[in-house]
C-alpha cells in the first residue's frame, strides 16, 4: 500500500510534526505540503528539524485529484474556508486537525480512536479532537462508559509554549513564558464543548458541571491534566474499570503509581495515573499535545481509516530521562 498524502497549512508546530511522521510512515508518500508564504522554500528552512530528512519544498499548489488524504492543519476556522473555495473530490480521505468540524458536521466522524474506533475505521472525513480535549476525554472516559459521573468534574490542565501555535504572541515569548505560569479562558475553553458531547454520548443524561482551568505552562510541549470528582467508587473498583476499558488500547496506559509529563512527551502515549482520597478520585494524565493532542493521533486516525496497525509509523520513545 502506498498512500499518498497532501498537507494544507504546512508552516506551523503541527504541520512540522506531521511532516515528521509522514516521510518516516512505511505506507505513506508525501506529495505536497502547501503554504502560501512559504512556497519555493525547502520545509527544513522552516522545519529545521528536517534537515537532512527531506529535500522537499514547499508547494503553492494543492492538486487534490492526485493524492489519497489530506491533512488540514491551518488555523481554526480556515478548515471551512478551504472547502468554500475548494471542490471536495469524491475518492478523498479528510483529517482536519482544526476545531471546524468537531461538532461532526458536513459528514465528519470525531477522531478520537478510544471511543470512536468503528466509526472512523467506516469513515472518510475525520475531525481530529483537541489536545486538551484528548487529555481530559481520556480521564473521563472508563467513567462515562460505566456510569459512573455522578458529581461534578474540576480540571486543572496544564500545557506547553507549542499548545499557542507557532505565531508569536505576548505570552509565548520565552522571557515572559519562563520561570512563569498563568491561567486563560477560566472555565470556558473552546474544547469543553467537545468534551461534553463525547462524555454524554457515553453517558446519556449526565448533568454533572466540568470545570476546567487551562494553565500556561513554562515548558515547551507535553500536557499535564489533573482531573478529580467524588465518587463511591473504591480504588481498587476505578484502577479495574480504567485498566479493562484501555486493555487493548495500543497508546493509552494506566500506570501502576503516580506519572509524570515525561513520560508521554516525543511519543503517542496516552499515561493515566489514578488515586482515591477522602472520597475524590483523582485521574492524572500526561500527553504530548502535537502527537496525541494532535499530529500522532492524525496519523493513527489515518492508520484507522486505511486497515493498517493503529502504531504504523508512531512507534516513538520517550526520553530516558
Amino acid at each position: 500500500m502506498s498512500i499518498r498524502a497532501g498537507i494544507i497549512g504546512g508552516a506551523g508546530y503541527t504541520a512540522g510534526e506531521l511532516i515528521r511522521l509522514l516521510i518516516n510512515h512505511p505506507e505513506v508518500e508525501l506529495s505536497f505540503v502547501h503554504s502560501t508564504s512559504n512556497a519555493g522554500n525547502h520545509l527544513s528552512d522552516v522545519h529545521t528539524g528536517l534537515l537532512g530528512e527531506t529535500d522537499m519544498v514547499f508547494s503553492d499548489t494543492h492538486p487534490l485529484d492526485e493524492i489519497d488524504t489530506l491533512f488540514l492543519c491551518s488555523g481554526h476556522g480556515a478548515s471551512r474556508k478551504f472547502w468554500e473555495s475548494n471542490p471536495l473530490p469524491e475518492h478523498l480521505q479528510v483529517i482536519d486537525l482544526a476545531q471546524d468540524f468537531r461538532d461532526e458536521s458536513d459528514g465528519y466522524v470525531y477522531g478520537l480512536p478510544e471511543v470512536n474506533r468503528r466509526r472512523i475505521s467506516e469513515a472518510r472525513l475525520v475531525a481530529n479532537p483537541g489536545c486538551f480535549a484528548t487529555a481530559v476525554q481520556l480521564s473521563l472516559l472508563p467513567l462515562a462508559a460505566a456510569g459512573e459521573i455522578n458529581s461534578d468534574v474540576s480540571i486543572t490542565g496544564v500545557t506547553g509554549s507549542t499548545g499557542a501555535g507557532v505565531k508569536p504572541g505576548a505570552t509565548t515569548h520565552f522571557s515572559w513564558r519562563t520561570d512563569n505560569i498563568s491561567v486563560y479562558k477560566p472555565f470556558a475553553h473552546q474544547h469543553l464543548a467537545e468534551i461534553r458531547r463525547t462524555l454524554t454520548s457515553l453517558q446519556p443524561g449526565m448533568e454533572s458541571s466540568i470545570d476546567f482551568l487551562p494553565v500556561r505552562g513554562n515548558f515547551a510541549r507535553g500536557i499535564f491534566a489533573m482531573t478529580w470528582l467524588r465518587t463511591p467508587l473504591s480504588a481498587e473498583t476505578a484502577r479495574n474499570l480504567y485498566e479493562e476499558y484501555y486493555r487493548d488500547e495500543p497508546f493509552t496506559h494506566v500506570a501502576p503509581g503516580s506519572i509524570d509529563l515525561k513520560q508521554a512527551v516525543n511519543t503517542n502515549k496516552a499515561i493515566i495515573g489514578i488515586d482515591k482520597i477522602d472520597g475524590k478520585l483523582l485521574i492524572t494524565t500526561a500527553i504530548d499535545n502535537l502527537l496525541k493532542g494532535a499530529s500522532g493521533q492524525a496519523v493513527q486516525n489515518l492508520n484507522i481509516m486505511n486497515g493498517l496497525d493503529e502504531r504504523t509509523g508512531l512507534r516513538l520513545k520517550p526520553s530516558a530521562f
